[in-house]
């Protein structure tokens, strides 16, 4: 039987949250907001704040904004914690506001990595940011983290920077940095920041704090797992590790001497040190070893043994008895290749990139190092094992925390509502959701979740779930009934893991469902569907819906869960994300092949017919992947038709620091497997017009996309393909264009100057040409951007002032 397994109940070798006793300050109380200006400090009668966080992100104080979780956590432990958002960063006196922090500053780039939040994946500066209120862009610096750090440093030179976030957990090392096209240095070089705490960090985070309360320099932390650090050569806090050199690729091994033809036997005896026993010994050895005459009789004289001649001994090799001793994991360091020779060479980033994934495993990985500079300037970045995961008590602990589960006060309207110009769209979509879980074994190889928050999935408990969406029902303003989400990183990985603590603390996997599923993954999915019937079950709960990405090869394995899933929680569509339909690219993406959407597909369409819904789903597809050629992106897109798809909202590949995709798309070697000089190659799609050919395969129904895909085809030999058929892919005739790119989402759209406008909430055009509704034809399958109802999600009344249903 595939019993539930709860590995967040798995005995854990970490000092728990709660066994902390409180810093002195606790006496002040709870905060109803962190403070984010002295006046508010006064109102709580503090003098002074033990920590101040500063984050590139508006206060929100909800658990899914990542300074509300360590503000609350810090202050759950008795420590004042301010608070400094978005601050202007052309000088330190915005950083001084609140004061001299007692302790230390926390700084992060936000929930975000600045540069993502900034760029879209062709380099282009985006005009919003979903983070600041009114979804202005250009509230916070490129590279957040460092630019934060410097301003920390120069207005209080003394007080420790302890830097976290995503933006860092993906910079620990050297990596290559997309937007400038190199290889930078590892984040706590640039930063100068004492202490970098990569991935959740509340429980490194909380021993940190309590050891510099107790005064402790912020020099000698450097035992905290989950933490990385600037360390000396030469300092003695780093001997008596056991390193193990992998700075290098296909070392030859013992290289023989040639044999010089012209040297005698005995010569070459000689130059090896040793005699040739057949050129020196008697000839009377060789004659009369066994007493043996010419004649072929045996010599009644030799009848005696010969003292020349001796048997022949077997002696066991004593260095064979015992098994073979390796050097104990937790003083083991391994030394990844330099930051100047990943720089230059991109065989040896990979191997680094494919290094430090195999070490990210809690149960057995080994701390890194990683030398920056030569000589004088000579330090070494170090980088302790990931920290240990979260129960599912210390899960409960960190989110039943009192948060307020709204914006700081100080951005509200005039009204003291945070509408139209103050509303923060990223706390708008997560206003009526719940965080469910942690972590993701999925290990998709452009994804970053795995390598910030691990594969080990974190917990939360049933009731803890439970008393988060009673609280959303009595206490948010505004919520009408529907719970926008009940997921995480992933939809439907509550509660999964391996079958046993032993399994998972010896597995190195990158993932666990690829190439399928792992014999010890449990799958089962009962816990799921208690939590989503219980749910729905609670008075003034209409509707629970699930907004997070569904894994469906996993949902497969339970039909119930599916039929669960698509009769009660689908709000008219469903998103997953095949990513692509072709072999190449998804063995380098580490997804399932397609066959597994289709199963799905089927059983969604089953149960949706037996609850009498008209529902969709939504493949998310990804272009200019590595691995990807031209004819797999034409054979995505050949499916596409076939499959009645138009997708409007494209994705690019995005190369974010870490990524093992990213290092396909720097290096053009495949990291999954050893890394050598004459190792896999991978096909890289670079270039600004091989990428627009991507992309305009994904959207092959765009007339502006026609000539472009007509040249391509034509090169690629299947000018078959261009013709006005149903079978075929793209028309013979070009209508006239104005080049622009007309998005479901107004602020996803490019006009081509003032041709093309955006569509206003009236369903016409700017210019006064009424835009034709698209409605979804009978047996057609469909994606939001071609006609899909809009979605319910409890953030705002239905059409026509009727209560959702």
């Amino acid at each position: 039987m595939n019993a539930p397994v709860d590995v967040s109940f798995f005995a854990r070798a970490a000092k728990p949250l709660t066994s902390y006793r409180p810093y002195w300050a606790k006496r002040f109380g709870t905060a109803p907001f962190m403070p984010m200006s002295r006046a508010e400090m006064e109102k709580l009668g503090w003098d002074s704040c033990d920590i101040i966080l500063v984050t590139g992100d508006a206060y929100v104080d909800h658990p899914s904004f990542g300074m509300a979780v360590i503000g609350r956590t810090l202050e759950a432990q008795g420590f004042r914690v301010g608070i400094i958002a978005q601050p202007d960063w052309q000088s330190a006196e915005p950083f001084k506001t609140l004061g001299k922090p007692n302790l230390f500053w926390g700084v992060t780039a936000g929930n975000m990595d600045s540069m993502i939040n900034r760029y879209t994946a062709d380099r282009k500066i985006r005009s919003d940011d979903a983070y600041t209120p009114g979804d202005i862009g250009g509230k916070r610096p490129d590279r957040a983290a460092i630019v934060y750090s410097q301003r920390c440093r120069e207005a209080f030179k003394d007080v420790p920077i302890i830097l976290g976030g995503i933006e860092g957990s993906l910079r620990r090392i050297a990596h290559y940095d997309y937007w400038s096209d190199k290889v930078r240095r590892s984040i706590v070089v640039d930063a100068k920041c004492d202490l970098l705490l990569y991935g959740n960090a509340e429980r490194a985070l909380v021993e940190v704090a309590h050891r510099l309360a107790a005064r402790e320099p912020v020099e000698q932390i450097t035992d905290v797992r989950g933490t990385a650090f600037v360390r000396r050569p030469d300092d003695e806090s780093g001997k008596g590790w056991f390193e193990i050199d992998s700075s290098s690729v296909d070392e030859p091994g013992r290289v023989e001497a040639h044999v010089n033809p012209y040297m005698t036997t005995s010569e070459q005896a000689a130059a090896q040190g040793s005699t040739c026993s057949k050129d020196d010994a008697p000839e009377s050895i060789a004659d009369n070893a066994d007493g043996i005459s010419a004649d072929g009789q045996k010599d009644p004289k030799s009848a005696e043994p010969n003292p020349t001649v001796q048997p022949m001994l077997f002696v066991a090799n004593p260095a064979l008895r015992a098994k073979l001793k390796v050097p104990p994991r937790d003083r083991s360091v391994i030394r990844l290749p330099s930051y100047e020779q990943v720089k230059s060479d991109p065989v040896l980033y990979a191997h680094a990139n494919r290094v430090l994934h195999l070490e990210t495993n809690p149960g057995n990985a080994r701390a890194l190092v990683q030398a920056h500079g030569e000589g004088a300037t000579a330090r070494d970045v170090w980088i302790n094992p990931p920290p240990i995961p979260l129960t599912t008590a210390e899960m409960d602990y960190v989110f039943d925390l009192p948060y307020a589960r709204g914006p700081h006060p100080s951005y509200a309207d005039e009204n003291g509502s945070h509408d139209g110009t103050t509303k923060i769209p990223a706390w708008e979509m997560i206003r009526f959701s719940v965080n469910i879980m942690r972590g993701c074994f999925g290990g998709c190889t452009f994804c970053s979740i795995t390598e910030h928050e691990g594969r080990i999935i974190q917990s939360r408990s049933e009731d803890s779930i439970i008393q988060e969406i009673e609280d959303i029902r009595d206490k948010v303003k505004g919520f009408t009934g529907t719970i926008s989400d009940l997921g995480g990183p992933t939809a439907n990985m509550y509660r999964l893991g391996c079958k046993s603590p032993e399994i998972e603390a010896a597995c190195r996997k990158p993932s666990c469902v690829y190439p399928g599923i792992c014999s010890n993954l449990g799958t089962n999915h009962d816990p799921l569907i208690k939590i989503y019937r219980r749910g729905r079950a609670l008075k003034g709960i209409k509707k629970i819906l699930i907004g997070s990405g569904l894994r469906y090869d996993l949902a497969v394995k339970s039909p119930e869960y599916v039929k669960e899933l698509v009769q009660h929680h689908v709000g008219g569509y469903l998103k997953i994300a095949p990513e692509h339909t072709e072999q190449g690219p998804l063995t380098k993406m580490m997804k399932p092949g397609i066959g597994s959407y289709d199963k799905f597909k089927q059983m969604f369409e089953k149960f949706s017919e037996e609850a009498g819904k008209k529902q969709f789903l939504i493949p998310y597809f990804i272009a200019a992947h590595p691995g990807t050629s031209d004819e797999d992106m034409m054979n995505l897109a050949i499916w596409l038709k076939k499959n009645g798809f138009r997708a409007d909202q494209v994705q690019t590949f995005y190369p974010s620091p870490m990524a093992t995709a990213t290092a396909m798309y720097h290096s053009g070697k495949n990291p999954l497997r050893k890394i050598g000089r004459d190792s896999e190659g991978v096909d890289i799609v670079r270039g600004e017009k091989r990428r627009r050919l991507h992309k305009a395969f994904l959207r092959y129904h765009d007339p502006n996309n026609w000539p472009l895909l007509r040249e391509a085809l034509k090169t690629m030999g299947r000018a078959d393909l261009i013709g006005n058929g149903k079978h075929h892919l793209i028309p013979t005739f070009q209508p006239l264009t104005d080049g622009g790119y007309q998005s479901a989402r107004r602020k996803n759209s490019t006009p081509n100057g003032s041709k093309v406008s955006a569509t206003s909430g009236s369903g016409k055009s700017s210019a006064g040409v009424a835009l034709k509704s698209v409605t979804p034809q009978k047996g057609r399958i469909l994606t939001q951007h071609t006609g899909l109802p809009p979605r319910v999600n409890g953030s705002a009344k239905p059409p026509g002032g009727r209560k959702a249903r």
